[in-house]
């Protein structure tokens, strides 16, 4: 295994598409990690020489981060807080936006409208984690709301949404932190402040994962009939062709002054997972994940515990059916993971060092040993060509970026 960032400082990546196409360079932000988005620069190095490229800068008062690449072109996607933040508006979750970075030229993904009427195809508040589909048309991002988060924090209910190239969307600009953007942005999960129990509803949409081009499937909170909270997986099939993604279904694609924006007409949500009955129900929040699928589309991953409560892989076609734990392991996965670019097996830290399973059997190969300090659980991403494996690890205080080599 080789570091290839030394810089007295953190390096953070995002929990995929991190690589360049060309498997030579990976892209990074500089926030503190477990501190405040403050991060100033979009960076990239190349994993060959240790050369690093600032990518953009932010202005202002602006800060960056939580970057991913574009599967083919140098385009680059991410964060963007507000520029000249004052005391009624600074940066949360509700209050940021994807940008996009392509040969020197910056734009804004998402457009916002935070004044009635609002506009179709804007947002009205704050995206996040924005990553491409495979084919780098689309564009995944969880949501906050402005609007709702005014009238009542409660009803600001985290959602997956996609940014389509349908664009421009131009809002009128009556309030001077809108703005326009080059994508269609939408909604495609429905929730709700108050899910029924044992039912279908969620009250929160998160950690969403491209499944092909036109599927996305996302972990949903639901209640048991007890009331407690149980993550499931679900799935949405996205509209075929640009007028699909702009028709409205019963209530608005920009929602109103107290109801969320609406996914477009026929954007239906389906529950994949039915766990309330298993001995330890739902997906685990801990280690975070996001739910992946290989890149024949044709099984979904997702980190559950087993009957004895351990952390295992899991998987399920985009379907349904019935889940498949994937691996056996005696101690729990502890990070992120991502399918290897051929599908054939799946890499994530376990046992404090860097491991990968295999995607059929779900036999475990080791690819490090003997770390200075565990490998981060954020991130565990391969190369396009699927022969080195990038995370990073604490090494003299600051979070570094190693890789290693996956010899497949």
């Amino acid at each position: 295994m080789k570091q290839i960032t030394f810089a007295p400082r953190n390096h953070q990546l995002t929990n995929t598409r991190t690589w360049s196409a060309d498997s030579q360079w990976l892209a990074f932000d500089v926030r503190p990690s477990g501190a405040s988005f403050t991060g100033e620069t979009i960076e990239r190095v190349n994993v060959k020489t240790g050369e690093v490229e600032v990518i953009y800068r932010a202005s202002n008062g602006a800060h960056v981060g939580v970057v991913t690449v574009h599967p083919t072109d140098d385009k680059y996607v991410f964060i963007h807080g507000p520029q000249h933040p004052d005391a009624h508006w600074q940066y949360d979750f509700h209050h940021r936006q994807g940008v996009i970075s392509a040969h020197g030229q910056l734009s804004n993904l998402d457009a916002m409208d935070i004044t009635a009427p609002f506009t179709p195809g804007a947002l009205r508040g704050g995206s996040h984690v924005h990553v491409y589909s495979p084919d780098g048309q689309f564009v995944s991002f969880t949501y906050n709301d402005h609007v709702l988060h005014e009238r009542d924090p409660k009803l600001d209910l985290r959602n997956v949404g996609v940014a389509a190239p349908f664009g421009p969307v131009t809002p009128a600009g009556h309030h001077p932190r809108e703005y326009a953007g080059t994508h269609w942005s939408v909604l495609i999960s429905c929730t709700t402040p108050a899910p029924q129990p044992g039912s279908d509803e969620i009250n929160r949409a998160y950690e969403e994962g491209w499944v092909g081009n036109s599927r996305l499937a996302f972990i949903g909170d639901t209640l048991s009939a007890s009331g407690d909270k149980v993550p499931e997986l679900f799935i949405v099939d996205l509209p075929k062709d640009e007028q699909g993604w702009k028709q409205a279904g019963e209530t608005p694609l920009q929602g109103t002054a107290d109801r969320m924006p609406a996914p477009p007409a026929g954007v239906m949500q389906r529950r994949l997972t039915f766990t309330h009955d298993s001995r330890y129900p739902g997906l685990v929040n801990v280690p975070r994940h996001w739910v992946r699928s290989n890149p024949q589309a044709t099984q979904i991953a997702f980190l559950m515990r087993d009957d004895n409560g351990v952390v295992q892989l899991w998987l399920i076609a985009p379907e349904g059916g019935e889940p498949r734990q994937l691996t056996h392991n005696a101690s729990d996965i502890q990070s992120a993971f991502n399918w290897h670019p051929a599908g054939h097996s799946l890499g994530f830290v376990l046992e404090d060092r860097i491991a990968t399973c295999d995607a059929v059997s779900g036999a475990v190969t080791f690819l490090t040993s003997d770390h200075g300090n565990p490998p981060s659980g954020d991130a565990v991403v391969y190369s396009p060509d699927g022969h080195t494996i990038a995370w990073m690890e604490e090494t003299d205080g600051f979070r570094q970026l190693w890789v290693t080599e996956t010899g497949r």
